[in-house]
């Protein structure tokens, strides 16, 4: 298990990596988010958790330059979650999500490699359509309150007796 690595920030905007000893750039920060190092932010004077602010500063920078993964529409629907009674659930729904779509991109790394198999556009294809069925199957379910689309038709007496 790794330990959980702490840098600290101060007031000057300066990061510094307790682990090393050294101060490092916010492009530093996400390396080791690339080579999946667990750490944490402390604000150096009063210990607060900086965290997710330095990963919104992150993305922010990234957004700006390249091709964006967020879109405008995208950005201006979840600022209308806000507030919003489904607030609650939409981190939830969203980390469950992107965790299936990286999930899958392993998958299709993994067969994309051996090319032994189908052709790498017939292994998109099929990833693609799978990902469409988990995305509405996981849509319906948070939609219908956690029932899956199956077992409401189940739950149905119409369609138990054949729609009598």
């Amino acid at each position: 298990m790794n330990k959980l690595r702490v840098i600290k920030k101060y007031p000057n905007r300066r990061l510094y990596d307790t682990e090393i000893s050294s101060y490092i750039t916010v492009e530093d920060v996400r390396q080791l988010i690339l080579d999946g190092l667990d750490f944490e932010v402390r604000d150096a004077k009063t210990g607060d958790d900086l965290t997710r602010q330095v990963l919104l500063q992150i993305i922010a920078e990234h957004e700006q330059s390249g091709e964006p993964v967020l879109t405008t529409p995208m950005l201006s629907q979840i600022i209308r979650l806000y507030g919003d009674s489904m607030q609650g659930f939409m981190g939830n729904y969203l980390e469950r999500s992107m965790q299936l779509f990286m999930d899958q991109q392993a998958q299709f790394r993994q067969q994309f490699g051996g090319m032994l198999g189908p052709s790498p556009w017939t292994m998109m294809n099929q990833l693609a359509e799978r990902n469409m069925e988990v995305w509405k199957d996981m849509q319906a379910q948070f939609l219908s309150g956690g029932t899956t689309p199956a077992s409401r038709s189940e739950d149905d007496p119409k369609k138990r007796h054949g729609g009598k």
